[in-house]
């Protein structure tokens, strides 16, 4: 497939609004726990979506997962069950941080990793320097860490502005110091995700050329390794949100039952009947399905745009966490998190915004010149 790395920075833009706007579902379930919602969304993204759209997209799907060697998979695996470390307790970091502060510091350590380390283990990252695309790539790639940087300070510049009351009336669980312990956790973690998808390369090398067999677009070669990695980030969170459902005694809630048998006897009492429990439990299933249908088209749009990228396809991860940090920063504003803070805290974020999206112009743009090179 020829590159087109300005299709695949729309591609990947695609994907980080997606990955920006998952948990916004989450946020309407009522009376579940979050170990609860975060595993039945989990189910939906990590198994469900994955299985369906490669089995409908990819021509002799199962076929091609058989014929690559057991260490692929087993490594694509491993860095899934790594990554899935990561993506739990990212969801923390929302619930401590607010959806715009608790982007910007994870998603910068996991674009910092994820994006050097692939290229560096290769092999091939001192040839980047001696080219004048490889040189614009990694402009880009600096570029992008800056504008990290801002917006990582004027989520610092909110933290000192806004009293306690401020902080929990737009992020209910805020704690700072709490919320940046899992960050940084969660950032480094999460860059397996990038580490899975690059040891799946055999997975999507078969798949490309199954597909190119049909008379098919090979945009679609990721799908296989999604289904590996994924399967991977399935079975940590399986276990960790098990173990939270048992000591936290939270189990009864996927049946939509109330711990006290005795108290849901009637409405009156404050507590819910038959009928609203049961449309209250359809809801949240509903809410939660979606939240991990909309989380998986992050890499649905990702696997498509890093075949839009050409050679230097590593840097569709800076991309990646370029395009969720700046429509998570717009959903932050959007649900006022940022409310009551200073001139320099809204100017702070707009230049983080700007410097950004000037990152993906500006790796798209080295991308292209190694496409004419």
């Amino acid at each position: 497939m020829a590159a087109n790395p300005f299709v695949g920075v729309a591609y990947h833009w695609a994907g980080g609004l997606a990955a920006a706007s998952f948990y916004i579902p989450f946020k309407s379930v009522k009376r579940w726990s979050w170990e609860t919602y975060w595993l039945v969304g989990g189910f939906v993204s990590w198994i469900i979506a994955p299985l369906v759209f490669a089995w409908l997209l990819v021509p002799g799907l199962f076929q091609i997962l058989r014929s690559v060697p057991t260490a692929t998979l087993g490594w694509t695996f491993l860095f899934g069950i790594l990554w899935g470390i990561g993506g739990l307790t990212f969801g923390l970091t929302m619930r401590y941080l607010g959806i715009a502060l608790g982007y910007a510091v994870a998603l910068g350590l996991c674009a910092v990793f994820g994006t050097l380390v692939p290229p560096i283990f290769h092999g091939q990252f001192a040839a980047l320097l001696h080219v004048n695309s490889g040189r614009v790539t990694l402009l880009g790639i600096a570029v992008c860490v800056v504008g990290i940087v801002l917006s990582g300070m004027a989520g610092t510049s909110k933290e000192a502005e806004l009293t306690k009351e401020q902080k929990l009336g737009s992020v209910g669980e805020f704690n700072f110091a709490k919320g940046m312990a899992v960050a940084i956790f969660a950032g480094v973690l999460s860059a397996a995700m990038a580490f899975g998808l690059d040891a799946g390369k055999p997975v999507a090398d078969a798949a490309a050329q199954q597909l190119t067999a049909a008379h098919r677009s090979d945009i679609w070669q990721g799908l296989p390794v999604l289904i590996i990695v994924l399967l991977g980030g399935f079975v940590t969170n399986f276990v960790w949100c098990v173990i939270l459902n048992i000591k936290n005694r939270t189990g009864h809630e996927y049946l939509g039952l109330d711990r006290d048998p005795g108290a849901s006897a009637a409405s009156a009492s404050g507590h819910l009947d038959a009928s609203d429990r049961g449309t209250r439990i359809g809801a949240n299933y509903l809410l939660s399905a979606s939240a991990g249908l909309i989380w998986y088209f992050q890499f649905f749009f990702y696997t498509m745009g890093s075949t839009k990228m050409g050679a230097y396809g590593f840097a569709s991860w800076t991309l990646h966490m370029a395009s969720i940090i700046i429509f998570s920063s717009l959903w932050g504003i959007a649900l006022k998190e940022w409310k009551g803070t200073s001139t320099r805290t809204h100017v702070l974020i707009a230049l983080g915004l700007g410097v950004l999206i000037l990152s993906t112009v500006v790796i798209g743009y080295g991308n292209l010149l190694k496409a004419a090179e």
